[in-house]
């Protein structure tokens, strides 16, 4: 495994990252808990030190579930990433920013961005409690809410790090010209964002300030929520609450079909995964800090920690590359 210092802040995070969107099972038609809790301990046994979470996976099953996994672990080896600022529980009485309505167990769950400095400490006690920890490593916001001035929920943040319950700071989903208005009141370490083959568009504007100001991208979604691993061509029957029925539409499935058929001889020659190769060409991009890779079984959260064991060579890269430029 690879450890990577995260933008200007201290922290040292492994380049794969453990995401844990899945395993709380809100959108994802389910989850196991005892599959869940082993991909964790395999994910640690194999390198990775670093959990990236967020209240409203499985709506705080996810932040149990890793409370659970870690308790008898040293917590001074892990980092514990999460978030705030997506409501599901009424309490913001009808304030933020309504987001989507979540499908849990088949009733619908209306999602609110809603990020008052009240709401902010809020959460943060709720996922201490969770996580059954004292502290956060980094805490992000989830998604920008148009509704609370971002200097709002900065002054926030700034009270959780003097009260020494988070480590350091970053956004999610934020443009550049939000990331500088959070930067007006706390330093802003990292920006969490949609990036992977399919989905280069942070490298236009987003990249080229990050790198400049020293903010470390960390990278969710590498592989396209299961698409790029080329299961969805062998089987895709999908679970009707699997809210990637819809997600796969937005793509050309034909073309991607095609990316991976083409990237599959190099994969097997370097004797490797799809995913593996995916993922690590994923690390290998500019401005990208840390790459999040999910797990749902422990076979699976192996296969992502030995991402790092294999490397990519100019040429490899450059394959890889003109591969995928022929995506429309």
């Amino acid at each position: 495994m690879e450890y990577r210092k995260l933008g200007s802040s201290e922290l040292e995070l492994s380049a794969i990252t453990y995401g844990a969107f899945a395993i709380g099972g809100t959108m994802w038609a389910g989850t196991d808990k005892k599959d869940s809790i082993d991909s964790i301990h395999a994910s640690i046994d194999h390198g990775v030190t670093t959990i990236d979470t967020a209240p409203f996976y499985g709506f705080g099953l996810s932040e149990e579930m890793i409370g659970e996994a870690i308790k008898n672990h040293d917590r001074s080896k892990i980092q514990l990433l999460t978030k705030f600022g997506l409501v599901w529980d009424g309490s913001n009485n009808g304030k933020g920013d309504y987001f989507f309505d979540a499908d849990d167990n088949g009733k619908k769950v209306p999602i609110y961005k809603y990020s008052s400095k009240q709401n902010v400490i809020k959460e943060i006690e709720e996922s201490l409690k969770r996580l059954q920890t004292d502290y956060i490593d980094l805490l992000q916001i989830h998604w920008p809410d148009i509704t609370t001035p971002i200097s709002e929920t900065m002054e926030a943040v700034e009270t959780l790090i003097q009260q020494g319950k988070i480590r350091a700071f970053g956004v999610s989903n934020y443009n550049v010209s939000q990331i500088q208005e959070a930067q007006k009141t706390v330093q802003v370490v990292s920006d969490q964002v949609a990036y992977s083959m399919l989905n280069r568009k942070i490298e236009e504007e987003l990249i080229p300030f990050t790198v400049a100001e020293n903010i470390g991208i960390i990278a969710y979604s590498p592989m396209e929520r299961g698409l790029l691993t080329g299961k969805y061509f062998l089987d895709s029957k999908l679970k009707e609450n699997d809210h990637r029925n819809g997600y796969f539409g937005k793509f050309d499935l034909q073309q991607v079909k095609t990316l991976i058929e083409e990237l599959s001889a190099l994969a097997h020659s370097k004797h490797v995964s799809i995913s593996q190769l995916v993922l690590r060409w994923t690390t290998l991009q500019k401005g990208i800090a840390i790459v999040l890779a999910g797990a749902r079984n422990a076979e699976q959260a192996i296969s992502n920690a030995k991402t790092m064991d294999f490397d990519l060579s100019p040429s490899e890269l450059e394959f890889i590359n003109q591969a995928i430029s022929k995506i429309k």
